[in-house]
Formats: structure tokens, C-alpha cells, sequence
């Protein structure tokens, strides 16, 4: 990963070296803020569900982050989007999709009925319901404000704004901040909700507390550079397997910093060898769709 970053940093660089280190020093810093946020909070997620395949993204948080730019764009076109204050769009969209996913957490959760399984169903057909609706209210779209729009749906790494950078690292710390002491937690939620329980875990608190911070995390990375559908899916089961061992004070550094060689790999081979011919994102969900294939065969095969 250092490797990466001193490459991506002083390689290249066809002016003024103090201008190209300021440039991208802001876009190796918004690498960090996703992978850290990304990583962890997947696996986090897989721990919870006890399933290595699913990712935060199941519960519809992509959909709904697309489904409230596109409304806002519905409702007020792409020259009023274009002109919102991306503090204000940022602050909406974090807010909102915290609290989705809050509400739905403690819906389903903190009844006596609890049931994961029954959550993530809730989520996969919430999901379905955002993008079904967002396609239609995008069909309906003016030509110029549906491409505005496409174009605000790709993430988007380069150049990020400071003060949403700073904002989302400040939410992604504080998800880090809760979830690092609950780590030997972690390693027993591996074994499952009833040997949790027998171990003296209070399970039904350190779930809600964990998808509370897993929330918080993906709705800032999600609000600061778009959706991201199977980053998580790659570095979460790379870390599994480079790691070699279930505890979480393994398995969570190591996909923060496969993370960070996904992206910064990933942007240098667009920058060096493609010429920008392409977007960062657009490779890494192409990469993700084939390995999630790859991994729903082999679990079928076992």
C-alpha cells in the first residue's frame, strides 16, 4: 500500500509537482475514508449475518442514495441539483439514510421478534422497491437532466471536496471508535448467536450497536463519493482469505488496507495505462459481479 501511495504520488507528473501533491494527496486521503469505511463495515456485516456474501449494499443504501438525487432532481431539475450546496445535499443524504436504516434496524431488531434473516429480506425487497421507483421517475426525466444525473451516480474519487472529506472522516472515525473495542465481541459473534449468548455476550445491544455504527459509516462513504456496489464484497473476502485467521484484529486492518490497493492500483492503471478511459467504479463493480458469481458457485458447489 505504501508502494501505491508513493507511486501515485510522484509518478507522472507532468507540471508543478507542489500542485499535483495537493491534488492528490485529497484523492489518497478520500481512498482511505471509503476503504476504511467500506472494509469495516463489512465485515462487521458479515459477522452479524454469519454470511460472507452479503454486504451492507443488500439493505437498499445505494438504491436510496440514488433514489434522493433523483428525486430532487424530479422535483427541482438538474440546474437547481447542480446548484444545490454539496454541504447541504451531503448533510441530507447522510441524515436520511441513517435514519432508514435505523428505523429499520430497530423495526425489526429490537422487538422480541427479532430475526436477522427477516431484516435482510425486509432490505432486499426495500432495495427492489428504490430502484424500481427511481428508474420510473428517471424515465420520465428530461433528456439533460437524466444525463446530469448519470453522471452524479458514478463514484467519483478524484478531487473530492475538503470540507465533506474532513465531515466523513470525523463520521468514519467515530464508527471505527465503536467498533475496534467490540473486536474480541467480534470473534465470538463468529460462533454463532447462540454460543454468543452462552459465552455472556448481550447480543441483541452489541448488534444494534454494531449496525448502528456499520449505518453511519456507509451512509458518509456513500454521501461523499457515490455508490460503490461490491467493493466491500472484494476486500472483505480477499482479507479473509490473505489474513488467515477469523479474529478481527486481523481481518479488519487488512481489508482497510486491501481496500487502499484496490482503489489506488486500480486509479493508477486508469491514469497510466488507459488514460482516464474509464471510471474507477465502473471496473471495480465489473470485477466485484464476477467474483460474487464466483463465490455464490463455489458455496453451491460445497
Amino acid at each position: 500500500m505504501l508502494a501505491l501511495v508513493v507511486g501515485y504520488l510522484f509518478t507522472g507528473v507532468p507540471g508543478s509537482l507542489a500542485f499535483a501533491l495537493e491534488i492528490r494527496s485529497l484523492t489518497v486521503a478520500a481512498m482511505l475514508v471509503v476503504s476504511t469505511a467500506v472494509g469495516v463495515s463489512t465485515v462487521v456485516f458479515h459477522t452479524i449475518t454469519q454470511n460472507r456474501i452479503l454486504t451492507p449494499s443488500i439493505m437498499g443504501f445505494d438504491a436510496f442514495y440514488v433514489l434522493i438525487s433523483t428525486v430532487i432532481v424530479f422535483v427541482s431539475g438538474s440546474a437547481a441539483f447542480l446548484a444545490f450546496d454539496e454541504l447541504t445535499l451531503w448533510f441530507v443524504q447522510v441524515v436520511v439514510m441513517v435514519a432508514f436504516s435505523v428505523l429499520l434496524f430497530t423495526w425489526l431488531f429490537g422487538g422480541k421478534r427479532r430475526s436477522i434473516h427477516l431484516m435482510l429480506l425486509v432490505g432486499i425487497v426495500l432495495g427492489t422497491f428504490f430502484r424500481s421507483f427511481t428508474e420510473w421517475m428517471q424515465r420520465m426525466l428530461d433528456p439533460l437532466d437524466f444525463r446530469v444525473l448519470s453522471d452524479a451516480m458514478f463514484a467519483s474519487l478524484t478531487r473530492p471536496d475538503e470540507t465533506l472529506l474532513v465531515l466523513s472522516a470525523v463520521l468514519v472515525a467515530l464508527g471505527c471508535a465503536a467498533v475496534v473495542p467490540l473486536r474480541r465481541t467480534l470473534d465470538v459473534l463468529t460462533l454463532g448467536e447462540p454460543t454468543a449468548v452462552g459465552l455472556g455476550v448481550d447480543h441483541r445491544r452489541v448488534v444494534m450497536a454494531l449496525f448502528a455504527a456499520v449505518s453511519v459509516m456507509i451512509a458518509a462513504s456513500t454521501a461523499l463519493v457515490g455508490p460503490i456496489l461490491f467493493f466491500g464484497l472484494i476486500v472483505a473476502n480477499l482479507a479473509y482469505s490473505y489474513a488467515g485467521s477469523f479474529r478481527h484484529a486481523w481481518t479488519l486492518p487488512t481489508a482497510v488496507l486491501l481496500g487502499m490497493v484496490c482503489l489506488l492500483g486500480g486509479q493508477l492503471v486508469l491514469e497510466r495505462a488507459f488514460g482516464f478511459g474509464g471510471t474507477l467504479s465502473t471496473v471495480i463493480d465489473f470485477a466485484g459481479g464476477l467474483f460474487f458469481l464466483y463465490l455464490v458457485l463455489r458455496k453451491g458447489a460445497r
